[in-house]
């Protein structure tokens, strides 16, 4: 079996390319970087670094790589011959992919190709069809009713810490723990074999676990250390009243979802607590700067701290410990971040009432507002 996977950074390589090749298929990586596809093409192999005490090895390869700026006719003619494609190249470059994807997707249809799926594991709700919208911008009707009776673009929900590696070669180290989660009723044809994925027919409750559990805890941590002028997430929680504000967080998040999608308490209780758990491993590093960083983007109406707060404020709860990791959000102030320094250029000539209305979407005299305002870290300001 062949898979195409676009993005060989360290998810990319640590994560979907170690479950497709221990699921058997041959994998061709598409990157943009010179270097990085330079180096597969000549090692064609790479090891994946579990951080656990045996730190045990995990062989990829043989493995091949095209370039995707220099190389798209050939990137175009092995998507027409692939039995899987998968992303992982972060969502505002998904787009980029459309039109080699729409060549490839049409010329597999023209000679009459076996159906084929199209995963993004991407960190974003909906990403595969999103993907799939964009491929359509560039098909002509006839073309577009070709491709869709061959393609699939099953949503996907993916989940595995792959810190900043110290180490610039093409070796990975990650997290033990992983999920990938695929809604099995938008995939085309059989499921791909992959007996690491879970494949379910109703993605949300997922996708809105994974979210509101992982990817809020993980950036609570990382906006509270930051205030707290922690270097990493891991030293972050070593730090008892942080680590309560984190678990205090989830706690809220954790009504929103038994709630809304009728986890049980204890198990979600359970998922939060190994979360945490994940966060804490002391064999990553994980700088509290990767993880904070774009803030503006974590402060939208649909994201991780705030649509949880909306929701929560609606259900007449206070978000009381979301409110305190907004507050601390809007104090990152690392320069190197463009957002961050878009964000400081506002609230300092604007202050933080309209500031934070406009990035969350909603009224400046918005209970949420008051909230972050009398928070601990926002009343510094």
């Amino acid at each position: 079996m062949r898979a195409l996977h676009f993005g060989a950074g360290n998810i990319g390589r640590g994560f979907i390319g170690q479950l497709l090749h221990e699921s058997g298929y041959e994998i061709t990586f598409v990157d943009v970087r010179d270097d990085l596809v330079d180096a597969l093409k000549t090692e064609a192999r790479y090891e994946v670094v579990l951080a656990e005490e045996a730190e045990r090895r995990i062989a990829v390869g043989p493995v091949s790589a095209l370039h995707a700026e220099n190389e798209a006719k050939e990137i175009a003619r092995s998507l027409a011959k692939a039995d899987l494609v998968t992303t992982s190249v972060g969502p505002s470059v998904l787009p980029a992919l459309a039109p080699v994807l729409a060549e490839g997707l049409v010329e597999r249809a023209r000679v009459g190709g076996s159906p084929v799926n199209v995963i993004a594991c991407e960190n974003m709700v909906g990403a595969s069809q999103a993907l799939r919208a964009s491929v359509m911008e560039h098909l002509s009707g006839e073309q577009a009713e070709a491709v869709g009776e061959i393609a699939g673009f099953p949503n996907a929900a993916v989940d595995r810490i792959v810190p900043e590696q110290s180490d610039k070669g093409l070796d990975v180290l990650v997290e033990p723990f992983f999920e990938w989660v695929v809604d099995a009723s938008q995939v085309e044809g059989e499921l791909p074999a992959i007996p690491d994925v879970t494949y379910v027919r109703d993605l949300s409750p997922y996708i809105e676990r994974k979210l509101l559990t992982v990817n809020t805890g993980h950036c609570a941590a990382a906006y509270l250390g930051y205030a707290h002028g922690s270097p990493t997430v891991q030293a972050t929680l070593e730090i008892g009243h942080i680590r309560e504000a984190v678990a205090g967080a989830l706690g809220e998040t954790g009504l929103l979802l038994t709630a809304e999608h009728g986890f049980g308490a204890e198990e979600q209780d359970e998922y939060a607590r190994k979360a945490i758990s994940r966060f804490r491993n002391p064999r990553l590093r994980d700088e509290v700067g990767r993880v904070a960083r774009a803030p503006i983007r974590k402060l939208g109406r649909d994201e991780r701290l705030v649509s949880p707060a909306l929701r929560l404020l609606e259900m007449e709860h206070e978000p009381v410990y979301l409110a305190r990791v907004i507050g601390a959000l809007l104090e990152y102030d690392d320069l190197r971040d463009q957002e961050a320094g878009e964000m400081q250029r506002r609230l300092h000539t604007e202050g933080l009432r309209p500031t934070l209305a406009l990035y969350a979407g909603i009224e400046e005299d918005h209970p949420l507002v008051d909230l972050v305002e009398s928070s601990h870290y926002a009343s510094q300001r």
